[in-house]
């Protein structure tokens, strides 16, 4: 482990008041589906691991979507970070995970100020702002702090935003998970791997890279002018693979020189050339959610031949958070492929 005391400090940071120790300590609310996963033409000349090779028959997926709030009660129409956690399904009873969230961005560039940031970003109470404290935070070129939704006591963005006047580093993820909004459905939204992994193509050449989920059906929030529904995503998700099938395109963006390639806190540049790797498909919600979701356990550093993981030590700590959380709230431990023992 990298260093447990660490590990064990940024979990329990995470815990909050109205969460619990037998759930995630974020990302607490979620539901899982099936699927299958088609590599497009081109993935196999970018990367050799396996789940981007042709084959004549697709690789069958597991996935989680989830809010991001460590809240055991639903509030899905709140503003808040998503997450979507899909494991691929190999060969030999092998798998491979690819963990993301609707943020580009992390809020912290080493495990270190992480555990900071989660100090600080702990829920607080909160208030709504008058109208001259949001002039006052026009005129300072900052976003005026949102209105606490119907029933909201605390909330995490009063610290987070303190935190981030003070550290440059944080001011990408607050500002953009403060405005982030509620998505109509899981489907209809945009997530991101923020780590930089490093694949290998057939002739042996590396390239660091960061993926992307893309909603085929398009990206849309919730009106926020609307009072917010609490609980919808799960019975939406339902309705729409029970009349359908749903769709996401895998797209690797290839970072250059220049790029910071152990930052995750550091978006590349909107011009790098992206590759779309392939398609998946979503065809059911598992009526055993403990079984296909709850109990999964999913890791950043589940891989297998041709990914490995670059040195950003945000994502070299996740393998252990990961592990320690899974392990206490009594998880399906993680299957590491064999190149990771």
């Amino acid at each position: 482990m990298d260093d447990p005391k660490l590990v064990e400090d940024i979990v329990h940071a995470l815990d909050i008041e109205g969460g619990s120790t037998e759930r995630r300590p974020v990302h607490t609310i979620g539901v899982g589906a099936t699927g299958f996963f088609e590599p497009s033409p081109v993935a196999k000349d970018f990367c050799t691991a396996e789940h981007f090779q042709p084959t004549e028959k697709p690789l069958d997926v597991a996935v989680r979507f989830s809010n991001g709030m460590g809240l055991v009660e639903e509030h899905d129409g709140w503003s808040d970070v998503r997450g979507m956690a899909v494991r691929f399904k190999l060969s030999n009873d092998r798998a491979t995970d690819l963990i993301s969230m609707t943020l580009p961005v992390f809020f912290a560039p080493t495990p270190d100020t992480f555990l900071q940031f989660a100090l600080a970003a702990r829920p607080k109470e909160c208030h709504r702002e008058t109208p001259w404290q949001k002039i006052r935070d026009f005129l300072k070129l900052q976003l005026p702090m949102p209105d606490p939704y119907p029933g909201q006591e605390t909330r995490p963005n009063e610290g987070a935003t303190e935190f981030a006047d003070k550290h440059a580093f944080a001011q990408p993820g607050v500002l953009q998970a403060s405005v982030i909004g509620a998505p109509v459905s899981y489907v209809r939204a945009s997530y991101h791997a923020v780590h930089t992994f490093i694949v290998t193509d057939p002739d042996g050449t590396d390239r660091w890279v960061r993926f992307n989920w893309q909603p085929i059906a398009g990206v849309l929030n919730t009106n926020p002018l609307d009072p917010p529904v609490d609980v919808y995503l799960k019975e939406d998700l339902e309705k729409r693979l029970a009349n359908g099938i749903e769709r996401f395109s895998l797209m690797m963006t290839i970072g250059e020189t220049g790029d910071d390639f152990n930052d995750s806190t550091k978006q590349w540049p909107p011009h790098r050339k992206r590759v779309m790797m392939g398609l998946l498909t979503l065809k059911e919600v598992p009526e055993d959610q403990e079984a296909h979701a709850e109990k999964l356990s999913f890791n950043p550093w589940l891989l297998t031949d041709g990914i490995r993981p670059s040195e950003d030590p945000v994502l070299k700590i996740r393998k252990d958070v990961y592990e320690f959380s899974s392990k206490r709230r009594g998880g399906i431990p993680c299957p590491f492929s064999r190149t990771e023992g």
